[in-house]
């Protein structure tokens, strides 16, 4: 049973030293540039999501202990983007949103049937190769990486986390298995198939957590999902595609929405738009108790 989600807010269960070690894994090096590193994309992105997931596992029982290493996943559930150039990354995907072109694997398959699972990087490239290069992006292997970061997000995670597993190991972190099908459900939901229902839930937090700070993040808008503005209605709206969808359930999104409600997500949310929160803003949040 959910219990009163006033009680709950958003936190870090794991140490804050802890944390920080965890926000350098997305520091990469660079891959033509010796001895230069690209700092993590939006740190501030994965750590406001993690706090959110920990009120929203909290309000729907979870055990504390589970909660805690969750919440490790959460904090490095943007791993397989380590490297992200904003320029480079954005430019290829807003090219392909406005071309209509699909930017999530199952979108892909299902618009190109032909393509082998998990070749969806590839088929991307072989297909739009040429037009891309008449825009002025030749698609080299560092850019083709920008495009493995979403079409295939699974097996650049899978890369990236095997680089740092000694890292984790120096910080007596215990890697499970359950930990790397949450962070890859948003874009593998067909992953979770086999798994307990307490990580397919914790699967779901994620994505809706994530989703909602992403939809309201004024500088991850402007660098690559090119948006003008920001909109909290918008962010409902898809969440709520996604339980049409079948990929989140209506007992996680209420659980957010009661959180939303009641104000303990507001300054998530005004440090993710960059700007404090309006009039307009407060009155849309507070509606959602509804």
């Amino acid at each position: 049973m959910m219990m009163n989600a006033s009680s709950f807010r958003p936190r870090l269960l794991i140490p804050r030293s802890l944390t920080s070690s965890l926000l350098t894994l997305y520091d990469y090096p660079h891959p033509t540039k010796s001895g230069v590193t690209i700092k993590g994309y939006d740190k501030p992105h994965a750590l406001r999501t993690a706090k959110m997931c920990v009120a929203v596992a909290m309000s729907l029982g979870h055990d504390v202990d589970r909660v805690r290493q969750y919440q490790i996943a959460c904090v490095l559930h943007d791993l397989g983007r380590a490297g992200l150039e904003p320029r480079l990354f954005g430019k290829i995907w807003s090219w392909a949103k406005v071309h209509g072109i699909p930017t999530r694997p199952a979108e892909w398959r299902a618009k190109y049937v032909d393509t082998p699972y998990g070749k969806e990087t590839e088929a991307f490239i072989q297909k739009y190769r040429d037009q891309l290069a008449e825009e002025g992006m030749v698609l080299d292997p560092w850019a083709s990486e920008q495009i493995e970061m979403r079409l295939g997000y699974a097996r650049r995670m899978k890369r990236v986390l095997g680089s740092i597993k000694p890292q984790l190991k120096n910080l007596n972190i215990s890697w499970h298995r359950w930990m790397e099908k949450v962070i890859l459900y948003y874009y593998y939901p067909e992953l979770m198939t086999p798994e307990a229902p307490w990580v397919r839930e914790c699967g779901e937090i994620l994505v809706a957590c994530e989703q909602l700070e992403a939809h309201s993040n004024r500088q991850r808008g402007k660098d690559y999902y090119t948006r003008s503005q920001e909109s909290f209605e918008d962010a409902f709206r898809y969440l709520n595609s996604l339980i049409r969808k079948q990929q989140l359930s209506r007992k996680v999104v209420t659980a957010v929405r009661s959180l939303v409600a009641n104000g303990s997500f507001d300054s998530i949310l005004q440090a993710s738009k960059g700007s404090p929160l309006t009039t307009t803003d407060i009155r849309y949040l507070r509606s959602l108790k509804s």
